[in-house]
């Protein structure tokens, strides 16, 4: 018998005209997209409370690009049927100060800014397929939301990273890095539309879905149907002798995440606190093993 909760699923997916319609199959739960594709993981955020430890982790303090914000589990949760990141004006000081360190994390006495990042590493990986993400941003100068993925394997960028969506600076992007002869430098495969040319100045007053379709040949983001990058996977390779050879034929984990400041994300200083990154599901349909 169909739960309800499968038939309340099926429904929705026929809805969203970015994706094939799916259709039910009655001898399983799982929806079947009518190119083949099933529903192999998901998080609808239907609980409220913290996000299911189940499928996600948390990063923790001054973590990269020099941003500004201090990750930490209370600034996401779920309410409403959405996981909310949410980004704060708040002191919180840096227990591993050390003046005459040379990271630039370790050089900071305390941040003026909080946020989160959750991630699936460790529970969660996936070689190929669908990503759907249903989510709302905040376009503001100071803010970097990002729906993006690292390799399992590989020290960044020779590990491999998709952005299936970033923003900062006015900027939607949508990007794939792979390694460079230059251990620290990637290879960027990127794009990057204004949010002037959305044709909407209310644009992230709405949700959106970002999609990733992802196989051996190549790599295609878009968002609400609109294609923004297609990467070539016959050119994604690291340099000889580097493993892995190429970082997108090997698993990816997913992160969610809302910087502020930092290398690229501008200053926060005339932006509005706190801010939200809203998130309503995030679905991962892979082929059928006998497809």
């Amino acid at each position: 018998m169909i739960s309800a909760r499968t038939l309340i699923l099926s429904l929705v997916f026929c809805c969203v005209t970015q994706s094939a319609c799916v259709t039910q199959v009655a001898t399983q739960e799982t929806p079947i997209t009518d190119d083949g594709y099933q529903l192999v993981w998901h998080d609808e955020f239907d609980q409220d409370g913290p996000p299911d430890p189940k499928n996600w982790s948390h990063e923790l303090g001054f973590v990269r690009n020099q941003e500004l914000q201090w990750y930490q589990p209370e600034n996401a949760y779920c309410r409403d049927g959405l996981l909310i990141i949410e980004a704060r004006r708040e002191k919180v000081v840096n227990p591993g100060f050390e003046f005459d360190e040379d990271h630039w994390a370790s050089r900071r006495s305390s941040s003026l800014f909080t946020s989160s990042s959750l991630t699936t590493r460790g529970l969660h990986q996936w070689h190929f397929g669908r990503f759907e993400v249903r989510a709302k941003i905040t376009a503001e100068n100071g803010l970097w939301p990002a729906i993006w993925f690292l390799g399992v394997e590989g020290k960044w960028p020779r590990g491999g990273e998709i952005d299936l969506m970033e923003y900062y600076r006015g900027n939607l992007l949508a990007n794939a890095a792979w390694g460079s002869e230059w251990r620290q430098q990637a290879t960027w495969d990127s794009a990057r539309i204004p949010i002037s040319k959305l044709g909407n100045d209310q644009w992230d007053e709405s949700f959106h879905i970002w999609r990733m379709d992802w196989d051996k040949d190549s790599i295609t983001l878009s968002m609400d149907g609109r294609i923004l990058n297609v990467v070539d996977l016959t050119r994604t390779n690291n340099p000889a002798g580097v493993s892995p050879a190429n970082p997108f034929r090997q698993g990816h984990f997913l992160l969610l995440s809302l910087a502020i400041g930092g290398t690229n994300g501008g200053s926060p200083a005339q932006t509005e606190f706190p801010s939200r990154f809203e998130i309503d599901y995030v679905r991962v349909y892979q082929k059928r093993p006998d497809d």
